[in-house]
């Protein structure tokens, strides 16, 4: 197929991209040794029957780190979209209907028309429910432990200050949002506050909440990280922390307890520790387990890799996880 094609090194993907112009290309940064790339590579083969004006380019994640690197990948698969040479967009993990919704929005997204009227109400649709995620929602540049410019800095340290309890969204990761946003909320700069799905404002209008003792008012008051630790390791009956999520490990140990449970047929939810430094060493300290992973049944840890191991060769592991 002439728009699937595989990059082996910086210079051919540069190529790729290069040839490609105006028109859409979807890089897949990917592993051979990672199954859920394998399944996303038969979706994009799909994909490129559908989208013969798209480029689907494969790319060995950790044989060209160059480019790896430069795009920030740090597990697999993640998907990143170009035009005209640059990245209009990203996608991190094994997320087909995702996949398939962004590829046909930006393939379309230039086209004359009802296609460019459709793309918009999806943005719009995706825009509220970012904005809803929450009821506190910071969109920012970076995230709360490492914040990429001085403002989104200053108003990470004012919510923590007034203890208020927010999520987050890193605009630098999505140019989509990062633009239509400044649209969607008729607000030009970053970062942006909103609750209960309401914008409140940017750094100033923040600053000014904090000083006139209206901030706390404003904004929910977090809870306890005892209580919120509760809450999370109580989420699902089954719950695994992990380094990465079900679709992606991100490290050996992490890969390894994924498989052993997958092999269970027992339903359980994961959470990704990289993405909550707050929850990551919290957990250790409440659980008294100093590493990750770290399974627990109803609310009660069972152990890490090397018990789960063990529960799996003594037979008893699909029991433990019900709970019997």
């Amino acid at each position: 197929m002439a728009n699937l094609v595989e990059a082996t090194s910086q210079q051919q993907f540069e190529d790729f991209l290069a040839k490609a112009g105006k028109c859409l290309t979807v890089v897949h940064f990917q592993a051979a040794w990672a199954p859920q790339c394998g399944h996303m590579n038969e979706v994009m083969a799909e994909l490129a029957k559908e989208q013969p004006h798209t480029t689907f380019v494969k790319l060995e994640a950790e044989s060209v780190p160059e480019v790896s690197e430069k795009y920030e990948i740090a597990s697999v698969p993640t998907f990143l979209f170009f035009k005209a040479g640059e990245k209009v967009d990203r996608l991190d993990g094994a997320h087909a209907p995702e996949l398939t919704k962004k590829v046909q929005r930006l393939a379309v997204s230039g086209s004359p028309g009802g296609a460019a009227e459709n793309s918009t109400e999806d943005l719009n649709q995706r825009l509220k429910k970012l904005i809803n995620a929450a009821p506190c929602m910071l969109f920012m540049k970076g995230a709360p432990q490492e914040p990429r410019c001085g403002f989104s800095r200053q108003i990470v340290a004012l919510l923590k200050e007034h203890s208020i309890q927010f999520s987050s969204f890193d605009i630098l990761s999505d140019d989509e949002v990062r633009q239509g946003l400044k649209t969607y909320s008729n607000w030009p700069t970053y970062p942006q506050l909103y609750v209960n799905g309401e914008l409140v404002g940017g750094l100033d209008i923040v600053k000014e909440l904090a000083e006139s003792r209206e901030l706390e008012n404003t904004c929910p008051k977090a809870v306890t990280l005892e209580h919120r630790l509760k809450t999370v390791i109580n989420q699902s009956p089954v719950m695994l922390f992990m380094k990465g999520n079900k679709e992606a490990a991100r490290c050996g140990f992490s890969r390894q307890i994924l498989e052993i449970l997958n092999g269970t047929e027992v339903d359980y939810d994961t959470f990704d520790i990289l993405q909550d430094e707050e929850v990551r060493q919290g957990l250790k300290t409440y659980s008294n387990w100093p590493t990750y992973p770290q399974l627990y049944v109803k609310g009660e840890l069972i152990g890490g890799l090397d018990i789960v191991k063990e529960l799996k060769e003594s037979g008893e592991l699909v029991s433990v996880l019900k709970g019997e």
